[in-house]
């Protein structure tokens, strides 16, 4: 397994895969609030509608662990406190602040500010890890990425505003998901990373199913056959996002193969353009493709070695 996931070209196949998996998730969820009737001011209706996604990607990942291995994670003592955390890092917090600051910011500056964690992730590995030290080449590939988050953004509705409930909002929630993302590399060896994804979504999602059926208006959530069918899809991107990022976190540095999440935003524009209505393919979109691609060609890229 160790092999597997710590060979280059693996890395890069699963973690395209991954960001594949969530970039696909913002034109889904949105299509997901039409279907259930979300109203673009409902907050709470949003917190309740991930509640439901998470809870029932951790379902998911449990059966798909039961399929492939014949039997349940194996849960221990030691395991239950770290499973709590991160499910409050990775899903109650960080997405509560989330739908709340995008509620209240601008498309450009969310997407710019949602690939903060990237440069969270970075700088936090370089004073944690040994192995995850900045270098010139780690750092013009982070460049390259942020500024392809940039151009594809450009032109759009930015400003220089800044409001706590929004951009500050989505800050916090960057910062959680470095946190989050730092935290499972110190996670015990032995819990399996079905475990560790299943676990954090099934404890992160109480909280954000208890907030959002507080604050929800009756009756404010259709259900549906479609809107069900797509809610079981939003719910497998997690589970299968999840359950491969954790894997390939357990075996790498998470400041090298962070960078692959400047790709999020690049696949979100993308699937956007085939999935919903009125949005179109842009000489922007393909630039800011082209300088993620570079960025991440230039990480990769052997290092000549001097005889």
């Amino acid at each position: 397994m160790e092999r597997f996931f710590t060979k280059k070209v693996n890395i890069i196949i699963i973690s395209l895969i991954c960001m594949a998996l969530w970039g696909s998730a913002f034109p889904v969820v949105k299509i997901g609030y039409e279907l259930f009737e979300i109203e673009a001011a409902d907050i709470f209706g949003k917190i309740y509608f991930a509640g439901l996604r998470f809870f029932i990607a951790s379902i998911m990942v449990f059966i798909i662990h039961r399929i492939i291995f014949k039997k349940n994670p194996v849960l221990k003592s030691h395991h239950i406190k770290p499973i709590i955390i991160l499910g409050l890092l990775q899903t109650s917090l960080q997405y509560f602040f989330f739908y709340i600051g995008v509620a209240n910011t601008s498309g450009i500056k969310s997407a710019i500010l949602q690939s903060g964690s990237t440069f969270f992730v970075v700088i936090m590995a370089h004073f944690l890890f040994e192995e995850d030290r900045l270098d010139l080449k780690r750092s013009l590939s982070l460049l390259l990425g942020f500024a392809g988050v940039v151009i594809i953004n450009l032109g759009k509705d930015f400003d220089l505003n800044f409001k706590i409930t929004g951009e500050g909002f989505l800050l916090m929630s960057s910062l959680l998901s470095a946190l989050a993302t730092i935290y499972v590399k110190s996670m015990p060896r032995d819990i399996s990373p079905f475990l560790s994804s299943g676990g954090q979504m099934l404890t992160g999602s109480l909280l954000l199913l208890l907030v959002g059926k507080i604050g929800l208006r009756g009756g404010s959530i259709n259900f549906n056959p479609a809107s069900v069918s797509l809610l079981l899809y939003a719910a497998f991107i997690s589970a299968a996002a999840f359950t491969l990022w954790y894997m390939v976190l357990r075996y790498n540095s998470p400041g090298k193969v962070s960078i692959y999440r400047l790709f999020i935003p690049i696949f979100g524009s993308i699937f956007s353009v085939l999935l919903i209505e009125g949005e179109y393919f842009t000489i922007n979109l393909v630039l800011g493709l082209l300088a993620v691609v570079l960025g991440i060609g230039i990480l990769n890229k052997e290092d000549k070695k001097v005889s």
